[in-house]
């Protein structure tokens, strides 16, 4: 059986992560958003630990506390995420999230042009903050949607650091599992009772398969055959996905200030790409 594109799987991925977060949004009102991101992280961290069984014993302590850094900042991004998930539509959520890898692309070049990319998306979140208040955007929701943004930026820089030390696969379980712990109080807290509800079990078992299993995997695939360009090309479409996602599942409205804000930071990502396309791509982290 012939493998498809990449571009295909990256696609795929992609879809399947925002579709997810719709979908994750509809388990709010029984689970709350920290119960569903414990319900994510639980049952990725599950399936994965029992899948790849990462081993622990032969490590060094400076590569566990790199492993369990990487899980905090994965857990405590899609928390963040997720809050701001419940005040903002999903297109707008993603979009503002965006911006802290669009920072990483740019710190540490001296080009003015960088510079530009990044001042070109802060004008989209910019004008989401300040002119969607009519559109379901809230100004708590933004700020979780920014500090999503900011464990972004570090769960790439950490992902890097456990890159070196641990398979993807392992590593990538091991931050599961921490991950898990940090939603967990909240988690407990806010979903309650309805975690041991079956209905509400096989909804997280499906986020946990659309937004980390499945794209996970598709990526893993996709990332052997692509380039550094084509990759942040493909990933620069994110936002307008979850707004299209966000308009079929959801019933979102698509405002002229989402739509002028996506053009913005989708512009902003793919400048900020085809700048730095001369940087080849060993291994990207997984999708958020």
């Amino acid at each position: 059986m012939r493998m498809p594109p990449p571009q295909f799987l990256l696609l795929g991925s992609m879809f399947s992560v925002q579709f997810g977060s719709a979908f994750a949004n509809k388990l709010f009102d029984q689970a709350g958003p920290a119960g569903t991101v414990l319900m994510r992280l639980g049952l990725s961290a599950l399936i994965m630990t029992a899948v790849v069984r990462p081993r622990v014993r032969s490590r060094s302590r400076a590569d566990l506390y790199a492993v369990a850094a990487y899980g905090l900042v994965l857990g405590t991004m899609n928390w963040t995420f997720y809050e701001a998930l419940n005040r903002l539509p999903l297109g707008v959520a993603v979009t503002i999230e965006f911006t802290g890898p669009l920072v990483v692309a740019a710190v540490g070049s001296r080009r003015l042009l960088d510079g530009l990319w990044v001042l070109l998306a802060g004008i989209g979140v910019f004008l989401l903050a300040f002119g969607g208040a009519h559109h379901g955007v809230t100004k708590v929701g933004v700020l979780l949607a920014l500090a999503a943004g900011v464990c972004w930026a570090a769960y790439i820089c950490t992902s890097k650091r456990v890159g070196t030390s641990f398979s993807t696969k392992d590593g990538l379980a091991l931050a599961l599992c921490c991950g898990t712990l940090v939603a967990l109080p909240a988690g407990i807290i806010e979903g309650g009772t309805a975690l041991g509800r079956p209905s509400v079990l096989a909804g997280g078992l499906g986020v946990a398969l659309m937004s980390s299993i499945i794209p996970y995997s598709l990526e893993l695939t996709a990332l052997r055959r692509l380039t550094a360009a084509t990759f942040g090309l493909l990933m620069s479409l994110s936002p307008a996905v979850a707004a299209l996602a966000g308009v079929i599942t959801l019933g979102q409205h698509l405002s002229t200030v989402l739509l002028v804000a996506l053009v913005l930071v989708v512009t902003a990502s793919v400048g900020t790409t085809l700048s730095s396309r001369r940087h080849p791509l060993a291994e990207a982290p997984a999708t958020p």
